[in-house]
């Protein structure tokens, strides 16, 4: 697990429509890079759609959306269809970015996020995710973070 106040390591992935997205890209925003262990499954469906609902606010707040698992693009994409993701699902099937954010475990990977600044470094760490509520989580310490910055 990195810490806070570090700097996000860059990382260059495919996305669902096989297009590659880069960590850097965005700098001046803040990023949310969350790791999750299979598209489609109970807990991870949970989880993407808490951040779907809230996207809106997401947006409104330029935050990007990176979710990342090792599942293939193809079922990344069947994933973002099937439940209206409208944010950006990254494939590491060689597990290379999951292992470099100490997502990765004996069991699969992590689910654990990470809130990137404008900055690059990191502002928040999510080692305790709950699927559930872990949208509206992430969107109320972005809205404490700016609120600082003001």
């Amino acid at each position: 697990m990195l810490n806070i106040k570090t700097i996000a390591p860059n990382f260059k992935l495919l996305d669902q429509s096989g297009v590659e997205r880069s960590l850097s890209d965005h700098r001046g925003s803040y990023v949310l890079v969350y790791f999750y262990p299979k598209d489609d499954t109970a807990g991870c469906t949970k989880e993407a759609c808490s951040i779907r609902d809230v996207y809106g606010d997401f947006q409104s707040n330029g935050v990007v959306v990176f979710g990342i698992s090792s599942d293939s693009i193809e079922s990344h994409k069947k994933f973002a269809e099937k439940y209206k993701l409208p944010f950006t699902l990254l494939s590491d099937s060689k597990k290379e970015v999951i292992k470099i954010y100490g997502a990765n475990s004996t069991l699969g990977t992590k689910r654990i996020s990470y809130l990137v600044g404008p900055s690059g470094l990191i502002e928040k760490v999510y080692p305790n995710v709950n699927p559930a509520h872990h949208g509206a989580e992430i969107l109320k310490d972005i809205y404490a973070l700016k609120d600082n910055i003001k």
